[in-house]
Formats: structure tokens, sequence, C-alpha cells
């Protein structure tokens, strides 16, 4: 036989401080009025007397020194009217005694038992304006929350930033919070732009050096009297700096990826699929790598030149990361259930831990011990990819692959058009 299930009230300590503080109001009040309603009741039986003194008979004595063998005197009996009834004194006095005390019975009852009831549904219509005072008082509070909410649901940790409580009213305590909040907001924008700008002012000015190196060594490659050992050093340094060259376009991309993208358009990912796997087939081919493509209708919106980033890292990742020749690499489109477009890139490779998995992402992480600068890239593949999917509030998430690789997959938001007119 199942037992009944035990009604679990939360506990104080979990309920919401609205309900906390309508829970203090409520009980003070009623804590205050049970002492005042106490103290009218001793007060009221104080005041009150408890009850009348009566002269039951009064006797009428002869005037005079009675003889002796005189019979004494009767006691004479008085009458009063009562509701136009004629009663004796004695009976009158008892039945005045006996309203009076009914009467004080009463009014003590009704005064404690309707006292009671009143003191119940005040208490209640004061737990009711409490719950509203208590609203009021914590709107700017909540307002302070959702703003630090919707700053930590950004998709990126720059974004988001330019949120502002902007929290009007009082100078008090709370506005104090929003103001200090809105002022630490502000500086950490300040820095985040300051790195975005920084970064992306580094690279223009690296880019004007790699490229004057790069035209030097290849007029003293292709003069006449240079001789082999001058040709093959020259090749070596046009491929560093090849590699120096990535490493700065991929900083420029990743400071503009992180930028979010306000002009959106449609795009068909099983297209930029296509058209990116046709791009690197040849480096496929160099590397011994089967691609196969699997496309469907994938319709999102945002920056085709960026999406196309973001596909092109993909497949050049799994080519250059792949096991060799007779490795296989996967890409395929297709439409969430939700409506939206999913991207996911398949290789065969090396084994790869799931913790190793987060750090992938990061900026200049590889995986193993490859060096940052090689010929596998500058280690800025996946973390590209991680930016223009935020930028168009898309996810990215990889995962290993049984028996070695990595399957990536990236999930667009659907294209919200809207109709026109």
């Amino acid at each position: 036989m199942a037992r009944p299930r035990r009604l679990r009230l939360p506990r104080p300590d979990k309920l919401p401080l609205r309900a906390r503080l309508t829970l203090i109001y409520g009980g003070l009040f009623m804590a205050a009025g049970v002492v005042l309603l106490g103290v009218t009741y001793v007060l009221f039986e104080q005041q009150v007397p408890k009850g009348a003194k009566f002269i039951d008979t009064v006797e009428k004595a002869p005037t005079g020194t009675p003889s002796p063998g005189t019979p004494r005197a009767q006691p004479e009996e008085r009458f009063i009217t009562v509701d136009g009834e004629r009663t004796r004194l004695p009976d009158t006095a008892v039945a005045l005694k006996r309203q009076q005390d009914a009467l004080n019975d009463a009014a003590a009852t009704s005064l404690l038992s309707q006292g009671g009831i009143v003191l119940v549904v005040v208490g209640g219509v004061a737990a009711g304006f409490g719950w509203l005072v208590a609203g009021r008082v914590l709107a700017p509070l909540r307002q302070v929350t959702e703003t630090a909410r919707r700053i930590a649901a950004a998709p990126a940790a720059g974004r988001g930033l330019h949120e502002r409580i902007a929290l009007s009213g009082p100078q008090d305590e709370v506005k104090d919070l929003a103001d200090t909040f809105d002022t630490m907001v502000e500086r950490l924008d300040r820095s985040f732009d300051g790195q975005r700008r920084f970064v992306a002012n580094a690279s223009h000015e690296l880019r004007t050096p790699l490229t004057l190196g790069r035209a030097l060594v290849e007029v003293a490659m292709h003069r006449r009297t240079a001789s082999e050992d001058v040709q093959r050093l020259g090749e070596d340094l046009l491929e560093i700096n090849l590699r120096h060259e990535r490493l700065i376009g991929g900083l420029l991309l990743l400071a503009d990826s992180e930028n979010e993208v306000t002009e959106r358009l449609p795009v068909d990912m099983a297209d930029i699929v296509t058209h990116v796997v046709g791009q690197t087939a040849a480096e496929a081919g160099a590397a011994g790598v089967t691609v196969h493509e699997e496309t469907a209708e994938a319709p999102t919106s945002g920056n085709a030149l960026l999406l196309e980033r973001l596909v092109h890292n993909l497949v050049e990742n799994g080519i250059r990361h792949n096991s060799g020749p007779g490795g296989t690499l996967r890409v395929a489109s297709r439409a969430a259930p939700d409506g939206g477009a999913v991207v996911e890139v398949v290789n065969t490779g090396p084994l790869v831990a799931p913790f190793d998995v987060p750090t992938l992402f990061e900026p200049f992480r590889r995986l193993g011990r490859d060096r940052v600068i090689s010929a596998k890239g500058a280690g800025l593949g996946l973390s590209i990819v991680r930016a223009v999917a935020r930028a168009h509030d898309g996810t990215v998430t990889a995962r290993p692959r049984d028996g070695g690789g990595l399957v990536v997959t990236v999930t667009l938001p659907p294209w919200a058009h809207t109709a026109p007119g």
C-alpha cells in the first residue's frame, strides 16, 4: 500500500524576498493586534462591575417600645414594575443581577470572538497591502537584476555591456547600488572596446611590414643572379611570412566577428557548404582526405562572408587535423527542428580527450604539443568559428568522435523574415 505523500512547505529561507517581507509585515501586525485585543479585554474586565447589591426587604419598625407579648412587625414587601408587570423586589434584584452577569459574559465573548475575526480580516488586508508595498519597494532591485541577467546572458563576454539600468527616483541605497552597477558596466564596456581596437590596430600595423618583407624576399628570389641557396632561403622566408599573415588575418577577423551583426540577409547554409567544399577540394586531395558532402536546405540570416569563413575554418580544421592519407571528412547541413540551420563537420583523426574539447575554442590553443604557428595554422580557427556563431546568436558545440577525431556542430537561428507591406 502506497504511503500518502506528505505536503512539504517551502522553508522560510527558500521563499522570495517579497514573500518574506510580506510575512514579516503580516506577522508583526497580527502580533500587535493580539496584544491590543488582550489589553482591551483586561481593561474591560477591570472596569465593568461584577454585580449590584439590592435591599431585599424593608422592615417597618413600630413606634415606641413594644410591650411584652406583642408580636414583631412583619417586613413590608416592596414591589416594582418591570415591563408593565408587578414584581417583588427580591425577585427583581436576582433577575437584574443575572441579566447583568449575562450581559458582561456576552460582551466579553463578543469582544474576543468578533474582535478576533475582525483582527484576522484586517490582518489579511494588511498582508495584501504589505505584498503591494514590498513589490513597490523591490521593483528597483528587480530592474537591477533583469539588467544584470541580460548582460550575463549575452552570447559573448563583450556583448550586452551597453546595457544601463539608469534608475530614476530618490537618492537612496537602491539608487546608489544601481548607479554603482552602471559605472562598473561602463568601465567594462570601455575595457572590451579598447581591447578590440588594440587587436585591430595592432593587426593593421603589423600587416605593413609583413607585406614589405614579402615583396623584398620575392624580389631577391627572382633576380637572375640569385643562387639556389638564396631561392631556397626565400621560399622558407615566404612560408614563414605567410603563416604570420594568416595569424594577423585571423586576429583581424576575430576582432571583427566579436561585434554583433546588425545587417542580416537570408542565407542558405547548403549553398555555403557546397561552395566551401569546392574551394578546399585541392587541399583535401593533397592531404589524402576524402570529403563527403551531405547538404540539405538550411535557411538562416546573417553576414554571408562571415558564415562562409565559419564553414571554411571548420572544413580546413578537419582537413589539417585529420589522420592523414585515408582519412575522411563529412560536411553536412540541415534544417533544425525550430527552423534554424545546422552545420556539422565530422573528421577522423587522433583521439581527443573530453576535457580538452573546451580549450580548442580558446585563441592560440591547439591540441597536443603543436606550436601556435605551424603548418597546421595559428590556433585561431575554432575561436573564429565560435565568435562568428555568437555574432549570429548561434551556438557551436564539439565532442570527441568514437575512434578518434572531432564532431563540431554549429546551430544558427531561423531567418526571422517579415512580410512586405
